[in-house]
């Protein structure tokens, strides 16, 4: 017992004595009390009685030494499997509280069902509720609001940063995005859909932000809405370029139309092929496709796959509303127990569609072949009676519907601007001295969107302006097109090709195109190389010639 310290003994019979020690102050009192020992000096350590008289512990052997270093590493290791059990149960607990549809989820848009809001997603009658649940069916129920999107009933439910104004919000975009969070955290396939019409908008360039590192394969949807004569070779190097220049890491391309089922059977096999006992979701965009590309999924699936065939009885429910899944939706797809994902579409801020109203959405999406609507001076109004032959596009003004408008600062005589997107948004050109005017005098009325009194209160206006400056490398071909985002491009010829003809030579000061395009806020405007549509895109398009590290990592494209 270490003598620096207080303790309390009994008193010691008197006829025992203590030897004086030098560092010791003994206090006898009588028997009943006790006796209190301190030492008083402080310049030696102090020394236990038991060591002092030899009877301390011996010092630990080399052997001993290492036995003890064994045990406390055995002692780390057990401590570290415990902590990586705690970490990896903490993640299968976020995974189930977000991927678990509960059961008791819509099979149509993924909302969990209930039976107090008529209005509100998942709404179902209660005796039919109580029907389904007793009979645990509850799998087999699709809520109110699927039953009347089926019907062509425009019902938006999303709102907030990327949702839609105007209608019932009921979840936000937020919201949303935070249900495909736990992706980073799971062993996946993810299928990565991309509209065509809308690729720039629909991209999604920061998947990899949602996904972690899971595998990739990039399906391309709509190409069915291609004008005729496109050659899908020339597409799909042309995808597989843009894709390279984002960065982004994919297995493969695969160029699909849901409605033709051009090209998912080619997907179907790459599932098959990669899933490996992952389970396989579904993601992109808004309004890209996503239960439309399912259903076709599981419609060719079915022909060699008995479960898919079964599948098919309660599939996700699809409409032209942007946000129809509420919610992830399981499907039992796959023979070896897989699960397949219909995932909620991630709202983007900088598309149409988050700044248009509700009942504007149906205005931009294009329900057919899309045919380019071509201008150049041959087709514009004159600015004046003394006009000649040579005047050029300088001083007019484009508007596509109320949405976009286009002031041309300086172009050549023989350019030409084609628009592609919906045939329900009209084209417009008048002097860009008179377009102010004539933009607050015909908005809702020859421009449009917005329509209607509820819609022109709301709109805010083209506030956001971008000054594109467009290189002439080749009056051959095609400058570019300039993308607008949720709505469609526009592409652009320096000189217009006619039949029989050869485009002139460029002099020096030919060889830019100006423009100003002003666009809702936050909307976004893209310059990329044009896209080879139509016969004349195999004519004009150019192959480049990769390098064998190139061929390596290029990911492959499939039609």
């Amino acid at each position: 017992m270490a003598l620096r310290t207080l303790s309390t003994f009994p008193s010691l019979p008197r006829r025992y004595t203590t030897r004086r020690e030098p560092n010791l102050t003994v206090i006898y009192r009588n028997s009943a009390t006790s006796i209190v020992c301190k030492s008083i000096a402080n310049s030696e350590p102090p020394v236990s009685l038991s060591e002092r008289d030899g009877f301390a512990a011996a010092a630990p052997t080399p052997g001993e030494r290492f036995l003890e270093h064994q045990r406390a590493h055995e002692a780390q290791k057990v401590v570290k499997k415990e902590l990586k059990k705690e970490k990896k149960k903490k993640k299968e607990e976020i995974v189930r509280k977000v991927v678990d549809t509960s059961i008791s989820c819509c099979y149509g848009c993924g909302a969990p069902l209930q039976t107090s809001d008529v209005d509100s997603p998942g709404f179902v009658d209660l005796v039919t509720y109580e029907l389904k649940k007793k009979h645990h069916q509850l799998r087999t129920i699709i809520c109110g609001r699927c039953q009347l999107l089926s019907h062509g009933h425009m019902i938006t439910a999303v709102g907030g940063n990327g949702g839609y104004s105007g209608g019932k919000q009921f979840v936000s975009a937020d919201e949303l995005r935070e249900k495909l969070s736990h992706l980073r955290h799971e062993k996946a396939l993810i299928v990565k859909l991309v509209d065509i019409v809308d690729f720039n908008g629909s991209f999604l360039a920061r998947v990899r932000d949602l996904v972690g590192a899971n595998p990739i394969i990039l399906v391309i949807t709509k190409i069915d809405l291609l004008p005729k004569g496109t050659d899908m070779n020339c597409i799909g190097d042309w995808v597989v370029e843009v894709t390279m220049r984002k960065k982004l890491n994919v297995w493969s391309v695969h160029l699909t139309s849901s409605k033709s089922l051009d090209g998912v059977s080619g997907v179907a096999s790459e599932i098959q092929k990669e899933k490996k006992g992952r389970d396989v979701y579904i993601l992109g965009a808004a309004n890209v496709g996503k239960s439309a590309f399912i259903n076709a999924l599981l419609k060719t699936m079915a022909e060699r796959d008995p479960v898919a065939a079964a599948a098919q009885k309660y599939k996700p429910i699809q409409s032209a509303v942007p946000g129809t899944t509420l919610g992830p939706i399981q499907i039992n797809a796959f023979l070896g127990g897989e699960k397949l994902y219909d995932t909620p579409g991630v709202h983007l801020h900088h598309r149409q569609a988050a700044v248009v109203h509700s009942d504007d959405l149906p205005a931009l999406a294009p329900q057919n072949r899309l045919r380019g609507q071509s201008f150049d001076i041959s087709t514009l109004p004159t600015q004046s009676s003394s006009s000649t032959k040579g005047e050029s596009l300088n001083g007019y003004t484009f508007f596509w519907g109320g949405l976009v408008r286009i002031d041309i600062l300086k172009a050549l005589p023989e350019t030409c601007f084609t628009f592609y997107g919906p045939k329900a948004l009209d084209i417009h050109v008048v002097p860009t001295k008179t377009a102010t005017a004539f933009y607050e005098k015909e908005l809702g009325v020859l421009l449009t969107p917005p329509s209607g009194k509820d819609q022109m209160q709301e709109w805010k206006g083209l506030q956001s302006h971008r000054l594109l400056q467009i290189e002439i490398n080749d009056a051959k071909r095609p400058a570019s097109d300039v993308a607008i985002s949720g709505l469609g491009w526009i592409s652009i010829e320096p000189i217009r090709r006619t039949r029989g003809t050869e485009p002139r030579e460029l002099n020096e000061a030919e060889h830019e195109i100006s423009l100003c395009v002003s666009v809702p806020k936050p909307v976004e405007v893209f310059l990329r190389p044009t896209l080879p549509i139509g016969t004349s895109g195999t004519e004009w398009y150019q192959y480049r010639e990769l390098t064998d590290k190139e061929e390596e990592v290029r990911p492959k494209w499939y039609f």
